[in-house]
């Protein structure tokens, strides 16, 4: 049996048209008409030696698929830890930011709202000077697990660096922005953090800024900062 076919057709496209032409013809030795077919050869020149190479062959070429499955399933784990932060499950600032940009575009595109809110743990050094990085960790584990509870699916919540989280808020306008911000900062503030024989209440400040097409995502992030640091001036000056 000969098998014929363009010099570049795919080896898989011959054999599954010789596995084709075999069972039309009747009953033949599946390995025989899987070699053949594999190497365009006739039975005759199908000898015992050439068959045993070429199951070797047909052998390895699986063993590298396996191999190539498994390195595309870890690079796409690795691609995956780049972008969280190291201490949290949230987004990193890199990832976070990345995302604004997708959002900001659709919203441009389709004329949907989107707004960006910006908190700072208010006292965050105080922490770690009087009871050490650790306590210090698990204040910022517990603002992004008490974020995490309170958002939709479709928002998305990074942390942007040291104490500082973002959260962006889809089908949301300003004024739902602040709304959200607001029982966003309640949940946090809700409940004491605890850390060993330590206890205090976390205090946050945030800022709003509706995404709009003429601030770029470092922009938005930056007037959303601002924001939040009138609020905590504000608090400051406060009697």
């Amino acid at each position: 049996m000969k098998i014929t076919g363009a010099r570049n057709e795919p080896f898989s496209q011959i054999r599954r048209r010789a596995l084709a032409e075999a069972s039309a013809r009747g009953p033949a030795p599946a390995a025989k008409a899987d070699s053949a077919a594999f190497l365009g050869l006739t039975e005759a020149e199908l000898t015992p030696p050439v068959r045993a190479a070429v199951q070797t062959l047909l052998g390895e070429i699986d063993d590298l698929r396996g191999e190539v499955g498994r390195l595309k399933a870890r690079l796409s784990e690795v691609e995956g830890l780049a972008d969280r932060d190291a201490l949290t499950p949230l987004l990193n600032r890199r990832a976070f930011v990345r995302e604004l940009s997708r959002v900001r575009t659709f919203a441009q595109r389709y004329g949907s709202p989107a707004s960006l809110v910006f908190f700072d743990l208010d006292g965050f050094k105080r922490v770690n000077d009087r009871f050490g990085h650790a306590a210090g960790d698990a204040a910022l584990q517990a603002v992004a697990e008490r974020l995490m509870a309170n958002v939709r699916e479709s928002d998305v919540v990074g942390r942007l660096g040291g104490d500082e989280f973002g959260v962006i808020l889809v089908q949301a306008d300003h004024v739902t922005a602040q709304t959200k911000a607001a029982a966003l900062a309640r949940a946090i503030e809700g409940e004491p953090l605890s850390f060993g024989e330590w206890s205090a209440p976390l205090h946050i400040s945030y800022g709003v800024r509706q995404l709009s097409a003429e601030a770029e995502p470092e922009a938005l992030l930056a007037e959303a900062d601002a924001a939040m640091f009138a609020q905590k001036r504000a608090r400051r000056a406060a009697p």
